[in-house]
């Protein structure tokens, strides 16, 4: 279907005529007292012919105008309306991005890599399947930042995610900072099921919020916070004297994050490696669905790009050949 976003802009049409009429009129009263009479006296017997004897260039400015009134009124195309499915279901997810993340305690593909790829890998294959929830991403380190608002555009999401880095968001953990920004983000929005994914491998050591303060507060919202606590209980190190046996999860605070999803009426997992990863995402992709009506929408094509680009080229030509002169 075709329509106007702006038809109101159509009153414009008639503006260079009034322009031409009104400011003659006001030039004729400030003629001298004495004139001598000529044919313009007749100008209402002769309009019909100055309107045929108009010249070829009048045409074309005339044109321009209304080209350039139809581009104003915003002319586009709407196809037929589509279909969303949708859940119900707003996830926001909540990545650390601290200077801990670098640590290479995982393997993929049997080669070593560290936390943020093992995470990224398998919460991109999450995110793929999350069709009709709207999903956003909060990235943080010592300060928490909204990457991504909610949206049903997962790949863009994906994207994101994937171009994240450690250290972009500093090098300390503000853990309830971050989960402050996801409930802000989230509790004002209308869809009955909200859930925060706060995915971490460290405590919180930044920001201004405390994070059991801030469950609470996001309780008090009605949204769940799962918690993942990810890093491998132990890994061998080269030492100067030999290999050593350490443990790399040993800053996590495993309580706070219980306590977390605890308050929220959510769960705490334990990822110490890329299969429980893969199964505690597993877990969180079989959470209930909301049934809602399906949302539709309508494919809008705008058509204003070509009536202005038509009246520029006009006024272009019109311009040259007043530049150029007479022929």
């Amino acid at each position: 279907m075709f329509e106007f976003a702006w038809p109101w802009m159509l009153v414009l049409l008639p503006a260079p005529w009034l322009v031409r009429r009104y400011l003659a009129a006001a030039g004729r009263r400030h003629d001298a007292a004495l004139r001598v009479p000529d044919l313009g006296d007749f100008g209402g017997v002769l309009a019909s012919t100055q309107l045929l004897k108009a010249s070829a260039a009048q045409w074309l400015a005339l044109a321009a105008w209304l080209l350039l009134v139809l581009a104003s009124a915003n002319p586009r195309w709407l196809d037929e309306p589509v279909g969303v499915a949708a859940s119900g279901r707003d996830l926001m997810l909540v990545v650390d991005l601290s200077e801990s993340m670098e640590v290479k305690d995982f393997l993929l593909n049997d080669e070593p890599v560290d936390r943020l790829v093992a995470l990224k890998h398998v919460a991109r294959q999450f995110i793929e399947q999350r069709t009709g929830d709207r999903i956003g991403l909060v990235l943080f380190g010592e300060q928490a930042y909204l990457n991504v608002p909610l949206t049903f555009d997962r790949p863009t999401v994906a994207r994101m995610l994937d171009e994240s880095a450690i250290g972009l968001a500093g090098r300390s953990t503000a853990i309830g900072d971050a989960i402050g920004l996801a409930a802000k983000r989230l509790r004002d929005q209308d869809a009955p099921v909200k859930t925060i994914i706060l995915m971490t491998d460290g405590a919180n050591t930044s920001g201004q919020v405390d994070p059991k303060r801030a469950a609470r507060l996001a309780a008090a919202a009605g949204l769940r916070i799962y918690t993942i606590g990810i890093g491998a209980d132990e890994m061998i190190v080269n030492q100067l004297f030999g290999r050593i046996r350490v443990n790399p999860s040993q800053d996590l605070d495993e309580d706070t994050l219980r306590d977390i999803a605890k308050a929220t009426g959510a769960k705490y997992f334990r990822a110490r490696d890329v299969s429980q990863l893969q199964q505690i995402y597993a877990e969180l992709d079989r959470l209930e669905p909301v049934a809602r009506d399906e949302e539709h929408f309508r494919p809008v094509q705008t058509l204003y790009p070509w009536p202005l680009g038509a009246a520029m080229l006009l006024a272009g030509w019109l311009s040259l050949r007043q530049t150029r002169g007479p022929t």
